[in-house]
Order: C-alpha cells, then structure tokens, then sequence
C-alpha cells in the first residue's frame, strides 16, 4: 500500500544524511533492533520517542520525519539519526583491527555496511529481556505488540508507528496485560526491572559511568538478566564495543570454526578466549559472525535462530575450516 510512500512525501520535509560504509538494510536485520518494518524502499520506525521514514541511496540517508521543519529542526534530526546508526564509528578501522582467519574474513566480507546501533538504555534492555529464548520473528512479534498495546502513537503520513513503552508506562500494567504480548514468563522479569527502573532504583543513565565489569554485574541484578542479556545491552545501548554477546548461533560458531577439536568447552572458557582474540572490537565481531552464521552459512535447524540465553548448548557437528584452537 505504501510502496511509492517516498514519492508522495513533500520534497521539503526530506533530510539527507551523509552514510559511507553503511548498509541499511543489513544494519536494521542484524538481530539488533526488532521494530523496523521494511515500506517499498525504507524502513518505518521509532529512534527513541521520533517516527522516521528512512531509505538509503548509494551513500545517503534520506528521512522524512513527521510534521513542518525548519533549519534548527533539519540540522537535529539529522544528529540523532546519525548518532542513531553509528555514523561517526570509524568502520574501516575497526573491521581492520579484527583476527585474521577465514572464518571473521568471510563474516567481514559478507557483512560490509553493518553498523552497531546506539540504542535508548530502557528499550534496549527491555527488548532483550523479551528476547530470552526466542526466535527472532518471535521478538518481533513481542515488540510490537508491547509498542502497540502500551507505547505511544506516532503519525508519518497515513500510518501509526509506536514508541517502546516507558518503564513507567509499564509499572502501570499488570503481569496478565503483558503476557497477552505473548511474552509468557518473560512478563514477570519485564514488569520487575521496569518498577526498578521506574522507581530509580536501578538508573540507566547513572550506570553509564561504571566499567565493563562493574556495569555487567549491577545488569545482571536485574529480573530476566544473565550475561548473555547483559551484554547485548553493554553492546547496544552502553556501546561497550568489548562487549561479547554469546547465544546459541555464536556458541556453535566458536565450537565449530575456532574449537573443533575440542572435547570439553565450559563457558567460562569461552567468554575468556573471546575476550582475549577479538579485543576491543569484539562486539562489532560478534555482531559479523553472528549475522553472517544465521543468514550466509547457517543451518537452518529446527528451532536454531535463537536470540537465547548461552545456557543452550546446540549439537556439535563437524566443519572443515583452517581455525582450530586446541
């Protein structure tokens, strides 16, 4: 229906935005960020509290938000956006300063473009509180339901678009109401970390100031937060690029490509080893591999494409590959 939607936006309203080494499409599917819905050429979606309209042509962002602009208007919009994508991260630089072995060089060349996204703190941990276990329509699904039943309407042209419901929004629901988003026991750990939230007992925007350790720890405190969550928020929202979320899809590509022949792997040993061989940049890595494993080279298995917790063990099946770690 709203296939030729730019063509009818008025040419006024359309902002371009420098965006070399970027890919959209690959950025928004990366199993980052979960409400983005694709309309003819773009995408339709919330940064923050703002519905945008965003299509990439060749090495620019055009973005149609909702309502008049004016100078001051362009020239903010087009900071959160870029802020937003991650535009100011030196991708060249950091895609370089990964190991060199066939495996990161195949996730390298196939995921060119793709940026980590500088997520809100409330939406990101949020979202991947419902993540636990799920498969990535799945989280979806959940998303945006949640955006609908509790967060807050937005108009772009003829079409609503909704914001992530506020921690305060949701201290105000009930476990039932959330667990008609279908988020099962996940609604409990939602409700319990957004009274937190909502309380300040637990303050986001404070914990910024923590190091990876510490930051990593006071997460887990909250409902519905093990390391695997705790990270992803470190990467996503506190862009902790160290940050090294492991889930069945990276725990398979670590068994399979980098520890072949080993016959006991714990997960202590894991985190160490990641740590350790993708160093400071390991998050944009883990990001690379992961996407690159669930859409180039995955196995398409039976409930595989999961965005779980790394309690989940898939089963280990031999791959040739010239990286092995004794």
């Amino acid at each position: 229906m709203l296939r030729h939607f730019w063509a009818n936006v008025v040419a006024v309203k359309r902002i371009d935005i420098p965006a070399a080494d970027f890919d959209l499409a690959m950025t928004l599917d990366s199993g980052q960020v979960f409400h983005w819905e694709k309309i003819g050429d773009g995408f339709v979606g919330t940064v923050g509290d703002r519905a945008f309209y965003i299509e990439q042509r060749g090495n620019l962002l055009r973005i149609s938000p909702p309502g008049p602009l004016d100078r001051l208007n362009r020239s903010s919009l087009r900071k959160i956006v870029a802020r937003y994508f991650a535009l100011d991260h030196p991708l060249g630089e950091i895609c370089a300063s990964f190991p060199d072995d066939p495996v990161m060089n195949a996730a390298r060349e196939f995921c060119r473009g793709l940026r980590i996204i500088r997520q809100p703190k409330w939406e990101c941990l949020g979202t991947f509180i419902c993540s636990s276990m799920k498969q990535v329509g799945h989280i979806r699904q959940i998303s945006h339901k949640l955006r609908e039943r509790f967060g807050q309407q937005r108009r772009l042209e003829n079409r609503s678009i909704f914001t992530f419901p506020t921690a305060e929004r949701l201290t105000a629901s009930s476990e039932k109401e959330l667990r008609k988003c279908a988020l099962g026991y996940r609604a409990i750990n939602l409700l319990k970390t957004a009274r937190l939230v909502a309380s300040g007992e637990m303050d986001l925007e404070k914990m910024s100031i923590l190091p990876d350790v510490d930051l990593r720890a006071r997460l887990c405190e909250l409902p519905g937060v093990g390391t695997k969550v705790a990270n992803c928020v470190m990467l996503f929202a506190y862009e902790r690029l160290r940050a090294f979320p492991i889930d069945v899809w990276i725990e398979r590509v670590l068994r399979e490509k980098y520890f072949l022949r080993a016959r006991q792997l714990k997960a202590a040993r894991l985190r160490a080893f990641t740590e350790r061989y993708f160093g400071d940049h390991g998050g944009y890595a883990q990001q690379y591999l992961f996407h690159h494993a669930r859409t180039a080279g995955g196995r398409r298995a039976v409930g595989a494409e999961k965005v779980g917790h790394e309690s989940a063990c898939p089963s280990r099946t031999k791959v040739v590959t010239a990286c092995h770690v004794r």
